[in-house]
């Protein structure tokens, strides 16, 4: 695409915005009073809203809204899953989840493992999750953010990869949290706009320029099949049992509860009512995310299928075609935002287990400067690795699905562990570290046994498993831990707005998912 003085001035104008707001709110003392704290999660400062937004920001990205996309170009509409439901498991993270952390002023996800139980199941389940953010999420992320400028733009892979994680590094490194989650917000506003945009051009064009209405109304008349919430039992990617009674459900409570890029923007709360205000707003937001990350894998299948060799290039494709000219750059930004507000996320959360997690558990007396160095390094090798590995990913054909798979192989493992951590007293270290050490090969066992057993039923089935195995080695085993028996009773009481909004998302959803039964 030929970009116009309009479309550069537009994306010049975002990154200035971007930039400015990443260093107004990166620190706001002197250098040598900047502390840990300040770094990993903003002085824990960030009210309701930004909480809110940057949760959603950090969520969608190139993953959201090209694999998504993808996704429901292969699939249909039954993706929405992902977004819809992950608005319920919010709300009961909001609910009975955040209070026990807050209470706890916790840094990390591997700081309640330790505390709660002890440093083996802290450093174990720290590595992993450093691996998965550098080997999977950071660089699925470049790569179909990269994937989608070179069918927009024609610029190679390999040049946008490293050029969208020196724009990263500059916030991450630099900036930490604070500068990540503020810019966040900006990013929140022109990625909707940007998908909006998106979706009304699409529809129009559906409806051969006779609005949105009409344009959606033919795209059910042209792909019936597509808008279906609920596929069969043996669907291999979004089987309904899997769906509403397994594997999706512990794939959000890990994702949105123990994930430690995401739970990081609630541990810097101001309080415990901003951040549930915080998740509430974000699960309202992901009620409406299918409208730009869904809807249009759906409108490119009928405009476009044939022409498209691969669901991942369902968006792009999209971009490509449709957009008008002077409005490309607005896209491009919106592209980047995305981009730009996980790698940040990821890339802080990555420095916060290894300097917190792991250095400081080798070097007990390391001081918060010192601490923040090591963050800064950490940050920019794990984006120097990421870079070196996203080329390489140009043979999958779903990025989405790949995630998911690949995720979901310690999901369970990690949700039983927690889950039992939080609100069963009696459970010890040994249990816990004996579902760390098996959840792994269990998953890759059921895999190669039952490799026709869709991957969201599968991880239910593991996390059943896992549960009855973790039950069974604690009533075997000592009593339980004295850390275990030590966590403050805490008040899970919430306001009645919190309740009543909470109420009006449940019935919102429940009559989406009737309607498109």
């Amino acid at each position: 695409m030929n970009l116009t003085p309009l479309d550069y001035f537009t994306f010049s104008l975002y990154v200035v915005l971007v930039v400015y707001v990443a260093l107004r709110n990166s620190y706001k003392s002197k250098e040598e009073e900047r502390t840990s704290e300040d770094f990993f999660l903003a002085g824990r400062s960030l009210p309701w809203w930004v909480i809110g937004t940057s949760l959603i920001a950090s969520n969608i990205s190139a993953e959201q809204l090209i694999g998504m996309s993808g996704s429901a170009f292969a699939s249909g509409i039954a993706i929405v899953s992902y977004e819809w439901l992950s608005a319920l498991a919010l709300l009961v993270i909001a609910k009975w989840f955040l209070p026990i952390f807050l209470k706890m002023q916790i840094y990390s996800m591997p700081q309640f493992l330790e505390e709660r139980f002890d440093k083996r199941i802290s450093i174990s389940l720290g590595i992993f999750w450093i691996l998965v953010y550098i080997f999977v999420n950071l660089t699925s992320i470049l790569y179909l953010g990269a994937l989608t400028l070179q069918t927009i733009l024609g610029i190679p892979i390999l040049y946008s990869v490293v050029a969208m994680a020196i724009l990263s590094g500059i916030f991450s490194i630099y900036g930490g949290l604070s500068a990540a989650a503020w810019t966040d917000f900006i990013q929140v506003a022109i990625l909707f706009l940007g998908g909006v945009l998106i979706t009304v051009i699409g529809l129009d064009k559906v409806g051969d320029g006779s609005g949105i209405i009409t344009g959606f109304q033919k795209l059910l008349e042209a792909a019936p099949e597509k808008f279906h919430t609920v596929l069969g039992f043996n669907h291999p990617e979004l089987p309904w049992l899997g769906v509403f009674f397994g594997g999706m459900w512990v794939a959000n409570f890990s994702y949105w509860g123990f994930n430690q890029y995401i739970t990081q923007r609630a541990l810097a709360a101001r309080n415990l009512q901003e951040a549930r205000n915080g998740l509430l707003f974000a699960s309202f937001l992901k009620i409406l995310v299918p409208l730009i990350v869904v809807l249009p894998g759906v409108t490119a299948f009928v405009l476009y299928g044939s022409q498209i060799p691969r669901p991942d290039e369902a968006y792009p494709t999209l971009i490509k075609n449709l957009v008008p000219v002077g409005f490309t750059g607005l896209i491009i930004a919106a592209l980047l935002g995305a981009i730009l507000s996980s790698l940040n996320s990821m890339t802080n959360s990555t420095a916060t287990i290894f300097s917190m997690d792991i250095y400081r558990k080798i070097k007990p007396d390391t001081s918060d400067r010192e601490l923040v160095r090591i963050g800064r390094i950490v940050s920019a090798i794990a984006l120097f690795l990421a870079v070196c590995i996203a080329p390489s990913l140009v043979t999958l054909k779903q990025a989405f699905q790949y995630i998911q798979e690949f995720t979901g192989m310690i999901s369970p493992g990690v949700v039983v562990i927690f889950l039992l951590g939080l609100f069963w007293p009696r459970a010890n270290s040994i249990s816990a570290l004996a579902v760390a050490l098996v959840t792994i090969p269990v998953s890759l066992t059921c895999k190669l046994v039952w490799p026709s057993l869709a991957f969201l039923n599968r991880m239910g089935l593991i996390f059943l498993l896992l549960l009855l195995f973790a039950y069974i080695i604690t009533v075997l085993t000592s009593a339980p831990d004295k850390k275990g028996t030590v966590l403050t009773p805490v008040s899970f009481v919430a306001s009645t707005s919190f309740h009543f909004f909470s109420a009006l998302i449940i019935v919102i959803l429940s009559i989406l998912y009737l309607y498109f039964w």
